[in-house]
């Protein structure tokens, strides 16, 4: 274990997952300092990030397409393929394997311009965090899927 030890807030963990800068740090650090979270910090960032997640039960009508699209680039990530397909929305990414599979894709550098203009609208058309959906896109997801959504 490397001398120096650092305990981390559930903020810094919850930062860690979809930024990057705390990524980095914590990856340029992580041979000469352990880290550290308590289980109440960990329990905190799980409450908070457990609203990102969909369940395969919206998206999972999708999987074939999903694969078919992706080919063998990375069979693994169909389920955020068939995620952005269930929901009609694009895929914020770093990873190159989503490009070209015939939904918009954003990359960090990029996702501002996207978001700006998502701001800019007086409704939403697409998910906020997993959980907030307008009319439209419950009704676009409910005739895709057959599911309805809560």
């Amino acid at each position: 274990m490397p001398g120096r030890v650092l305990v981390l807030d559930a903020n810094i963990l919850i930062r860690a997952v979809p930024g990057q800068r705390v990524r980095r740090i914590l990856e340029a650090h992580a041979d000469s300092i352990s880290f550290f979270i308590p289980e109440t910090a960990y329990a905190e960032a799980e409450e908070h990030l457990a609203g990102l997640v969909v369940s395969p039960d919206l998206y999972g009508g999708f999987e074939a397409e999903a694969r078919k699209r992706l080919g063998a680039r990375d069979p693994d990530d169909w389920p955020i393929l068939a995620a952005a397909l269930a929901i009609g929305c694009p895929i914020w990414t770093e990873d190159a394997d989503f490009f070209g599979c015939g939904v918009a894709t954003w990359t960090s550098a990029s996702i501002d311009s996207f978001l700006t203009h998502e701001r800019s609208r007086s409704a939403p058309i697409y998910p906020s965090f997993g959980r907030e959906f307008t009319a439209q896109s419950i009704s676009r997801v409910t005739e895709r899927t057959g599911q309805r959504l809560a």
